[in-house]
């Protein structure tokens, strides 16, 4: 219990981290950060950030496979996966404080030296969260051969992070508003050094989580474990390419968490600039929140009477009809309000067939490639969800702007195209992609609970075949 536990407490502090970076940082950007009176100023600079923010990350994914190599080849006492966990959660949780702040106020007086400044602080944070990301999911595979163990820890993992992610959405406007009145901010209004504080208490329970999880966690010892190779970096490639499930699960997640992330960084947006009613975004938090709760408890029991690639089928169809109820909500808060409830009540659901998945994917690729590969393996989640959120980051700074949602704009202030063009992005786009992403899963990813079980039958035979042969020549 303690270990379910300390790995909850581990994924509640990385998921608050990640959704508070991911679709709120941008909001910082384009309400506060660049709010002066020189609009021309505001766009052109909010522009720089957002296609800055866009390169980094997506040339930083193009490593993770390598972070993962680097993880996989690290064999300390405290095993392989905790000193990346501990090391790259404290330091972007530094560099987080750093980019919800001006540099002392660079960004409108030295414009061109804080874009230098923001460049390095954001490259820093996003290459050491990628380590503390593949090291905390890698984990997994690691600490159980057994589908159903590993469910009950994706289980848990799933339940802490949901309930991280979603605390962010519930006290995000009202915790940066008070923080704000504490540095001479009018009566619910919101200042920088509101978004600042926030950002240094995000950081901390990220760091607090995965000093609790290094406590409390260890790896499971076993002879499938025990037969490992060092990965060279430049076939960390070649291992990836060479699991052709793992690259067509790839695909399906990508295309699914590309729409998810769009419609979910848009949706501060929406409450604020289309229904006018920012302060009841905090509804959507505490409405999550319960059905994440759920959405976590049901899915080992549906995982096992539908299987882990209907979950992901049904869930992505429950999504669907979501954002059809979205697209029709117009400025109607509970018809708003249902729709994102919707959307979101399958999301975990979704995550977890497809952790569950990978984790499996391990074993047939050591079964296919005769080398185990957990993080480099496990690092293919997280770089589709960062890619994801960097195409994201850039088009949601690219609709704000192109809606008219800057600023202190009113709901009154969006013409009717930049409100179909905000449409557009948020809800019929993405509708698209979920479709494509359920027939690649249904008709392209074959490795299930069952074939998972046979493999790791075939592997324990083969490495105790292996290691008999072994003792004989000796």
């Amino acid at each position: 219990m303690k270990k379910y536990l300390s790995f909850a407490a581990g994924a509640f502090g990385h998921d608050a981290f990640y959704n508070t970076l991911s679709l709120y940082f941008v909001m910082f950007v384009t309400s506060q950060l660049f709010a002066t009176s020189d609009q021309a100023f505001n766009t052109r600079m909010i522009g720089y950030v957002t296609i800055l923010m866009t390169i980094i990350r997506v040339v930083e994914i193009a490593f993770d496979p390598m972070i993962g190599g680097a993880v996989d080849n690290t064999s300390t006492r405290w095993g392989k996966f905790k000193p990346w966990l501990l090391i790259g959660t404290l330091t972007a949780s530094v560099m987080l404080a750093l980019i919800f702040s001006s540099f002392g106020g660079l960004a409108t007086n030295k414009p061109m030296l804080y874009l230098v400044l923001f460049g390095i602080a954001f490259l820093t944070l996003d290459v050491f969260y990628s380590f503390s990301d593949i090291a905390l999911w890698s984990m997994l595979p690691a600490l159980s051969m057994d589908s159903k163990e590993r469910t009950r820890f994706g289980t848990v993992s799933r339940f802490g992070s949901t309930l991280g992610a979603q605390s962010v959405i519930i006290i995000i406007v009202p915790a940066v508003t008070l923080i704000s009145g504490f540095f001479g901010a009018s009566a619910g209004q919101q200042n920088q050094m509101g978004w600042l504080g926030y950002a240094v208490i995000v950081g901390l329970l990220a760091s607090v989580g995965a000093i609790v999880l290094a406590k409390n966690v260890k790896e499971d010892q076993n002879l499938i474990r025990a037969n490992v190779e060092h990965t060279r970096f430049r076939d960390v490639f070649k291992v990836i390419a060479g699991n052709d499930q793992l690259m067509w699960l790839a695909l399906s997640y990508f295309l699914f968490a590309f729409s998810y992330v769009i419609n979910n960084s848009l949706l501060l947006y929406y409450f604020r600039y289309v229904l006018g009613h920012a302060e009841a975004y905090a509804l959507v938090g505490i409405i999550t929140s319960i059905l994440g709760v759920i959405s976590v408890a049901i899915f080992p029991s549906l995982a096992v009477k539908i299987s882990r690639k209907f979950v992901y089928i049904g869930g992505i169809g429950l999504m669907f009809i979501g954002f059809v109820i979205f697209a029709f909500a117009g400025t109607n808060l509970t018809m708003a309000l249902i729709a994102a409830s919707v959307i979101f009540f399958p999301y975990p659901l979704i995550f977890l067939a497809t952790l569950m998945t990978i984790s499996d994917l391990v074993e047939y690729g050591q079964l296919k490639s005769g080398k185990r590969n957990e993080a480099v393996t496990l690092s293919v989640r997280p770089l589709i969800d960062k890619l994801a959120g960097a195409f994201s980051n850039g088009i949601v700074g690219v609709v704000a702007i192109g809606a008219g949602m800057t600023g202190n704009a009113k709901p009154g202030d969006i013409t009717s195209s930049g409100l179909f063009q905000f449409k557009a992005f948020m809800f019929y786009g993405p509708m698209v992609l979920l479709v494509i992403s359920a027939l690649i899963f249904l008709w392209k990813v074959t490795l299930t609970e069952e074939k998972h079980a046979d493999v790791v039958k075939q592997l324990r035979k083969k490495l105790t075949n292996d290691a008999a042969a072994t003792d004989n020549k000796e």
